[in-house]
């Protein structure tokens, strides 16, 4: 393989229309968080984006022993230790029967002492609609307006059909298709996704989990959180952990989100492990 594509500050570089557009969206999020318990109808605050937590479990992250020789300086231990929250990416909390098939599975990596290493937000999705920064923030500030009846569905719906045109790449549509296939599959039998580009050292990274023998169909007949809490009681829970390494920018973009990564083969860097809770497992409000 040639040599990695090292980070830039380049890629993590906001226009002032940018900074100003995040300072608004930030203030619309504040309005929609002291508003969130009237939204989801609950006795509680919400965060504005994955509301509703189905469970959250402690678990380990093993380093494989085969590491590639070049990425082992980043691994200081054997085993790290992980706070999991399993999630549905809805703004609001649904209480119905069934919840959209949009799941997260964020990781917190802590060290001995409790203090918090990294956090990965991983998701049941590869890729994300938006590749404009701008056009990302005018459509979330409008939907959290939305939500607390700031805006019009009318001024939504106009943000909404500017996202259309990027879901119409080959990659978009053949992971939607994916994910309708699988979409009364249990939550634990999906992969996960950074979706976006995280730093490993100077080297750029996607992630991805991928579940090892959990059954698509576990106690398909119950809410998603029911069987979640069943499966942890009566399973231990293994997933690989892989990456891909940025080796160039034609076929893997760091800012183009709607495409997948090309010709940079996957690693195995580890394992996630979530050994059998068999008592009831206690859901908190929020996992920030």
């Amino acid at each position: 393989m040639p040599d990695p594509v090292k980070y830039n500050k380049k890629y993590d570089k906001l226009t002032d229309e940018e900074k100003e557009l995040l300072e608004i969206s930030k203030n619309s999020i504040t309005d929609f968080v002291e508003q969130s318990s009237s939204i989801s109808d609950v006795h509680y605050a919400t965060r504005n984006a994955h509301a509703k937590t189905y469970a959250v479990a402690t678990g380990e992250f093993i380093i494989d022993k085969n590491v590639p020789e070049e990425l082992q300086q980043f691994f200081d231990k054997e085993k790290y230790d992980l706070i999991i929250r399993f999630s549905n990416a809805h703004l609001k909390i649904n209480k119905g029967e069934k919840d959209i098939p949009a799941y997260g599975f964020a990781v917190k990596i802590k060290d001995e002492s409790g203090d918090l290493i990294a956090n990965y937000p991983l998701v049941n999705f590869p890729l994300f609609p938006i590749n404009s920064v701008s056009t990302f923030l005018k459509l979330f500030t409008s939907v959290n307006r939305f939500f607390v009846k700031k805006w019009s569905s009318f001024s939504l719906v106009m943000q909404i059909l500017k996202v259309i045109p990027s879901t119409f790449t080959g990659s978009f549509l053949k992971n939607i298709f994916k994910l309708w296939k699988k979409r009364n599959d249990f939550i634990l039998s999906f992969d996960y996704y950074s979706v976006g580009a995280y730093r490993l050292g100077e080297n750029m990274i996607k992630i991805r989990l991928t579940p090892k023998s959990v059954d698509k169909n576990f106690n398909k007949k119950l809410k998603t959180k029911d069987a979640l809490s069943n499966y942890l009681k009566t399973n231990d829970f293994k997933a690989d952990v892989l990456i891909q390494i940025c080796y160039d920018l034609k076929y893997q973009p760091i800012n183009k989100l709607n495409v997948e990564w090309k010709h940079s083969p996957y690693l195995k860097i580890g394992e996630v492990k979530i050994e059998k809770i068999p008592f009831s497992i206690r859901m908190p409000v929020i996992m920030s």
